[in-house]
């Protein structure tokens, strides 16, 4: 299990970056914190965390507090998170240089962030400590819980009842599930709803003709493109 810490003192903010976070991966906890206090209780805990992502102003009201800073600094004055990554999320841009400098931190997120690009974050950052090999989605069928890994989901498509998940070697139809419930665990980054009946992996895609509404894949299966999601396909994947 991979922990991350996250310290965000608005209420928010703080659900919404649990949110983006936990879809990358089920087997991501969050550890969920809104002051310094509740952030000091978390750290002295038996839990080792793989990752922190910490708001540098934990007071709106004051412009000049930097607790979330000073926190970062307690964190790396421990041996055992002396190379864990920190990520500061924070609109002081400023700032950026003590935190690189100072705090060697992973990266700098400047407010407003976007879901897309904290999902991107959390995985480029487990991918290179070894957290995390594969993204993947727990799908329970029958009681029973399948582990598909997400380079290995071609398309899902909407069927009575339920949905096709059609994988490279086969066709699994999950009853009860539907697309939406199914989109909101799979990263965003990979897939894409072209229709209200399909949801397809870019890295399956052969081509896409916008003037007949269609994709392609490479398996030879095809995928409608609805009318209101065409501007939606057009900006992802030509800006």
């Amino acid at each position: 299990m991979t922990r991350i810490l996250v310290l965000e003192d608005n209420k928010d903010s703080l659900k919404a970056l649990q949110s983006m976070i936990e879809k990358v991966s089920a087997d991501i906890l969050v550890t969920a914190v809104k002051n310094r206090q509740e952030a000091e209780k978390a750290l002295e805990a038996k839990e080792t965390y793989h990752t922190f992502l910490l708001d540098i102003n934990l007071n709106e009201a004051d412009t000049e507090d930097i607790s979330g800073l000073d926190f970062a600094m307690k964190i790396r004055s421990m041996p055992q998170y002396a190379f864990t990554p920190i990520v500061m999320i924070t609109s002081l841009a400023n700032l950026e240089l003590k935190a690189y400098r100072e705090l060697h931190c992973y990266q700098y997120i400047v407010k407003p962030y976007q879901e897309e690009e904290i999902q991107k974050l959390i995985r480029k950052v487990l991918f290179q400590t070894g957290e995390v090999s594969e993204p993947f989605v727990l799908i329970k069928k029958d009681g029973i819980n399948y582990k598909f890994l997400c380079k290995d989901i071609i398309a899902i498509k909407a069927i009575p009842r339920g949905v096709d998940i059609v994988l490279c070697k086969e066709t699994m139809s999950v009853h009860y599930v539907t697309i939406k419930q199914l989109l909101e665990k799979l990263p965003q980054e990979l897939f894409i709803q072209c229709h209200r009946m399909f949801v397809v992996n870019r890295d399956h895609i052969d081509y896409m003709d916008m003037v007949n509404g269609l994709i392609r894949m490479k398996n030879g299966m095809e995928a409608e493109i609805g009318v209101t999601y065409k501007t939606r396909i057009k900006e992802a994947f030509h800006g």
